[in-house]
Parts: C-alpha cells; structure tokens; sequence
C-alpha cells in the first residue's frame, strides 16, 4: 500500500489501533470484534469495533460480509514494524536473526579454532563476544517496543 506521508500514518496509526493492527497482523487470520475485545482486554466490544473501523478508514483491514470479520489487506513497515520479520504466523525483531547467525558462528569459531588463549584468538573471542552481545541486546530492545 502507498502512503503519501508516513508520518501522518505514524501518527494515526497508534494507541489502541496500534494494538489491534498488531493484533491482526500477528494472528494472520481474520478476527471479530468480539475476539478482538477479548484478546486485548478492551472493557467492551465497542472500544473494538471504534478501532477496527479506524483501521478501516485508514485502508488497513476490511470487513468480511459475512460474519463481519476484519481482516488485514495492508501491510505497513512504520515505526518498530521496520525492524520486524514475518515468518508465518510469528513476527520476529530482524535483529533476532543476525544474534542467532552471529551465536552460532562465534560458538563454532570458539570450539573449532580456540585451543588456547593467545593474542590472537583473544580478540576473536573478545570482537565475537562483543558483536553478539550487541545482536542480542537489539533485539531485545526492538522486541520490548512492541505493544503487548
């Protein structure tokens, strides 16, 4: 979807609407108001609806006919959800990936080519350590923006 000023998404694209639109995306299927209410803990199903319709104006979701189902058509990379990766059902910080990448070859550098410490593999192990502790941290930090 195109969106002439991203800022002004941004801006209307936040709070509670934040939350369902987050809601929506991570579930992948199409949800009620009702199932909405309850998975946010809304104190009634109208708080639902008044944000699922604003998604709706916004050209986000649409309502099924029947059923009255909302369901995602625009998938929008703004603010935290640039820094995310959908795998399925599953949205993941892209940060996690380059930890998990970065883990592993240093864990396999440290058992395969590490047999004593020297000058020189101190500071493989002391660069490895340093870059994967930055990767985690993050992603930590991107994962704890989320909105639930």
């Amino acid at each position: 979807m195109n969106w002439e000023n991203e800022n002004e998404l941004d801006y209307a694209l936040r709070g509670k609407a934040w939350k369902v639109y987050w809601h929506l995306l991570r579930t992948g299927t199409p949800q009620s108001v009702r199932e909405v209410q309850r998975a946010l803990r809304f104190s009634s199903p109208s708080v639902a609806n008044h944000h699922l319709e604003q998604l709706r104006e916004l050209g986000l979701v649409e309502k099924q006919e029947l059923g009255g189902h909302y369901f995602l058509v625009g998938d929008v990379k703004i603010g935290v959800l640039r820094h995310y990766v959908k795998l399925g059902k599953l949205l993941f910080p892209r940060y996690f990936f380059y930890a998990a990448f970065s883990t592993t070859f240093y864990l396999a550098y440290l058992l395969l080519f590490v047999q004593s410490l020297t000058q020189d593999t101190l500071f493989g192990v002391t660069f490895g350590a340093v870059v994967c502790v930055i990767f985690w941290y993050e992603a930590a930090r991107v994962w704890s923006m989320r909105p639930y």
